[in-house]
């Protein structure tokens, strides 16, 4: 497989669970936007947004992004990055996306505190949801552009790494 695996969807999703033995089988490097930015910016996420905005936070990703797929590495994205205008078909043309789809339900308890989450923070539990479920249909187009889409509802991170590696292998047989 040339280029990056974007792996694109939810927060709750499991791409920075997965993403570690996907990149193992696949004998890639594991780059982790989100890790990358706090990194880089020396605060947390919620930090950036709450004190420079959504759109520094943007900013800072989208030159994250850029550098991981240069490399051709496993890319965890934050779930709202394939949903920028344009995104999903840059990231398209340098690798391939693969969407890790779960329910809302499923969102919202593999989040648990959501303090750490800029859109979530400061929600009732029944706003959460709600929010979840506006977010989902909103960038749902863009994660549906996918080459590869696995529902994640059910599932043990060596059990989906090993899914994703053989959907992969099996698209690129077809693509050669």
């Amino acid at each position: 497989m040339r280029g990056a695996i974007w792996l694109v969807g939810m927060m709750g999703a499991g791409k920075s669970t997965v993403g570690p033995p996907l990149a193992a089988r696949l004998r890639r490097r594991f780059v982790d936007t989100d890790d990358v930015i706090v990194e880089r910016a020396g605060k947390s996420i919620a930090a950036i947004f709450a004190e420079d905005g959504e759109a520094a936070f943007r900013a800072l990703e989208a030159d994250v992004v850029a550098e991981a797929g240069a490399e051709g590495a496993v890319v965890a994205l934050g779930g709202g990055a394939v949903a920028e205008p344009g995104a999903a078909e840059r990231l398209a043309h340098s690798g391939t996306l693969v969407y890790l789809r779960a329910r809302p339900e499923t969102l919202i308890e593999r989040i648990g505190d959501p303090a750490s989450r800029p859109l979530l923070a400061e929600l009732e539990p029944e706003e959460r949801v709600c929010r979840i479920r506006a977010l989902l249909r909103e960038r749902e187009p863009a994660y549906a552009t996918a080459k590869v889409i696995v529902d994640v509802d059910e599932w043990d991170e060596a059990a989906l790494a090993e899914q994703i590696g053989e959907r992969l292998t099996a698209l690129e047989r077809e693509q050669t």
